[in-house]
């Protein structure tokens, strides 16, 4: 069994904009509980937590990562999560599966753009939350503007529970308000000493607050503290974990990681202030198969408990060559034990659970048994991916997945050689399943393999992955449009094939009328034919032949779309007729006639939607207008604008990065396939010329 008991686990997330310092953070953890002996430093590519050679090679964090302290006889696991925009849904998936969050604030800077981002992660997540002010230890630091920086930019109640004991260069240590104790620090080591003269009244002032911040989560706690009572240490202790819980207001504590300050008090902090899985509100799951009634699935919240049945969920997925997929896992009941049998409820299989590991970032070390409120980790198992529950097969329960994040930003992929595109399908069908943010398709018009994510900097790494991983080289290139093609005007023409060899001759003509439909409306065939002009047998051959004209195009080569043909004569012979013949014949007589008709190119438009701070909406607006595209309108949600519009998908293929240069990364969007419209004029002379240079080029 597991050694530990939902009440002894803390399950957290450090999260934060990037270079603010999370993983040093981490690292700091670690070593002041004496997980690892030495202090890892992000720039010299050593830390636990950043251990992905993409990672070392640019100091960033671009996947969570695993690890774990042990405090006393708690448990705290630690997830790192990346600080880049790019990989924020692998911030999201984290804070689903933990109990509370650290949000990690640059001293200098305080909060920035995706601060705000993982913050309304969390917020969305009901977790509660406590903030870390980072490197103290820098010039131009500031707490105090820190502090106020969450207020203003957050809009939450931030309030000190610890304050520094010097500023920049000179940062000593910390301060305890609820203790009235300092901690000093030398060669890494703490030492505990009473308050420093000199910051008695400052310490006293933010204690107070700290004091009514705490005693308003309690009814009987305010009516004492109001009543000119003393709250005890335990009292305020135990009203400060109410107030976390509840989320009245985020503790604020503080430090410089690289010198470890301040890390054991915020571990120390998790630990007493932070719930457990025993205390937390749970996760809502869904009884199915033969635990559902017949009629509808049954809602249950699922605790850190032992005596309910097995509940877990993968978090994560690591897909390797060699060993397999490893998938990460958090237990929410029951226990999950080494060589045992679970049932995916998710994808009604049974699994072959093999030797159980916990994760110290890329280390590993097996368990016989993850229990309750636990994290651990499984390699090889079948048919199991990230979001997939494990249970028992009598009491199959599933948790509901997180939805699969539409990639914003989306790239052709070709293998410039025989070898890698044999193995590219399967690479990147692997390099799915471990980043929900990261999916391909293959484009059956244009007939391109198209993979879309987060961003430029998302699909660079994936492209570092498939070479590293799977030993794929992959180019990348804009993808193609997929233009289509139509008609103005109704004509008609008449075509006859007739070819006359040695033996049997080929006959077949038909007169055709097209006439253009209403956008959206695609294609109908009349039969038309009056007498037996044209046999019936032959009647379906003519509309496969103008099925296959339109697929080759009118002018350019797209597909014609909306268009009406009607078959009203023609001539038949009766011995040289045949299905072929009036096959060709209706996809010359189709051809002719769309020559007269005004053909015209049409383009995809998408419907996008911008959420956006105020201040950025003019802008983004008169950029929509230069990108030929629509407004819509525009609508207040919370504190941000949504920006509804329709515009032509060629212009926004890289819209990522500029929207994100537009609005300091502020902004985000959404795209989805809406509808297609005539392109103009000048444009579709350049876009036909294109094209037909395109064809005219060897394959």
């Amino acid at each position: 069994m597991s050694s530990y008991q939902p009440d002894q686990i803390r399950n957290t997330a450090i999260i934060s904009h990037r270079g603010a310092g999370k993983t040093s953070l981490a690292e700091a953890m670690l070593y002041t509980a004496g997980a690892t002996d030495r202090l890892g430093r992000v720039d010299d590519g050593n830390t636990v937590a950043d251990f992905e050679p993409e990672e070392t090679a640019r100091h960033i964090t671009i996947s969570t990562a695993l690890c774990h302290a042990q405090v006393g006889d708690v448990k705290v696991n630690i997830l790192d999560t990346p600080g880049y925009a790019d990989f924020l849904p692998d911030v999201t998936v984290a804070l689903s599966v933990v109990d509370s969050a650290v949000l990690v604030l640059d001293g200098v800077a305080g909060v920035e753009v995706h601060t705000e981002r993982v913050y309304r992660a969390a917020e969305q997540m009901g977790l509660p939350l406590v903030a870390f002010v980072n490197k103290l230890d820098k010039e131009h630091s500031d707490f105090e503007k820190a502090v106020q920086s969450l207020a203003r930019g957050l809009g939450c109640r931030a309030v000190p529970v610890f304050l520094p004991v010097g500023k920049e260069a000179e940062l000593r240590g910390v301060v305890d308000l609820l203790r009235q104790k300092a901690l000093l620090y030398e060669n890494h080591k703490a030492r505990e000493v009473d308050v420093p003269e000199e910051m008695a009244e400052a310490v006293a002032a933010a204690r107070e607050q700290l004091v009514e911040f705490i005693a308003e989560a309690d009814d009987p706690l305010l009516e004492k503290y109001l009543e000119g009572g003393e709250l005890s240490q335990a009292e305020l202790a135990q009203g400060l974990r109410t107030a976390l819980r509840q989320r009245l207001f985020v503790p604020v504590l503080c430090g410089a990681a690289y010198r470890v300050v301040g890390a054991d008090a915020l571990l120390g902090f998790i630990c007493q202030a932070c719930p457990s899985p025993a205390d937390a509100p749970g996760r809502q799951a869904r009884r199915v198969g033969v635990a559902a009634s017949s009629s509808t699935e049954t809602e249950q919240i699922r605790r850190g408990s032992g005596d309910a049945g097995l509940a877990a969920v993968v978090f994560k997925s690591i897909a390797d060559p060699y060993i397999g997929r490893l998938n990460l896992f958090r237990v929410y009941s029951g226990t999950v034990k080494s060589d045992s049998t679970a049932y995916n409820a998710s994808k009604g299989q049974r699994e072959r659970v093999g030797q159980l590991v916990v994760l110290q970032g890329k280390s590993q070390q097996a368990v016989e048994a993850v229990g309750p409120g636990d994290m651990g980790a499984v390699a090889k198992l079948n048919v199991t991916t990230t979001g997939d529950t494990l249970c028992e097969e009598q009491h199959q329960v599933v948790f509901d997945q997180l939805a699969k994040v539409e990639g914003m930003y989306s790239r052709s992929a070709r293998a410039p050689s025989r070898a890698d595109e044999e193995k590219l399908s399967e690479a990147v069908s692997r390099l799915a399943e471990e980043d929900i943010a990261f999916s391909y398709m293959r484009d059956q018009e244009t007939g391109e393999l198209v993979i879309s994510g987060m961003g430029q900097l998302h699909l660079d790494i994936a492209m570092e992955r498939l070479k590293r991983k799977f030993n794929v080289n992959v180019d990348l290139g804009e993808p193609k449009i997929a233009y289509r093609e139509t008609i103005r005007r109704p004509a008609d023409a008449t075509a006859r094939h007739k070819k006359q060899t040695g033996g049997r001759g080929q006959f077949g003509e038909c007169s055709v009328k097209i006439e253009p439909l209403g956008r959206g409306e695609g294609f109908e065939f009349v039969n038309a034919i009056k007498g037996a002009s044209i046999p019936g047998q032959y009647v379906p051959a003519v509309e496969k032949g103008i099925v296959d004209a339109m697929r080759e195009g009118a002018t350019a080569g797209y597909p014609v779309v909306d268009v009406k043909a009607t078959v009203y004569d023609g001539k038949h012979h009766p011995v040289d007729s045949s299905e072929l013949a009036f096959r060709i014949a209706g996809s010359m007589a189709f051809k002719r006639a769309a020559e007269e008709a005004e053909p015209v190119l049409l383009e995809p438009i998408v419907e996008l939607e911008v959420q956006t701070p105020e201040e950025f909406v003019g802008d983004i607006i008169s950029d929509l207008n230069g990108k030929r595209g629509r407004v819509l309108g525009t609508v207040p949600v919370g504190t941000t604008h949504v920006i509804q519009a329709q515009v032509p998908l060629a212009e926004v293929l890289s819209y990522e990065a500029q929207l994100r240069s537009m609005t300091q990364g502020r902004a985000s969007h959404t795209l989805k396939p809406s509808h297609y419209e005539e392109v103009p004029a000048h444009l579709a002379q350049r876009i036909v010329a294109e094209r037909q240079r395109e064809q005219e080029q060897p394959s």
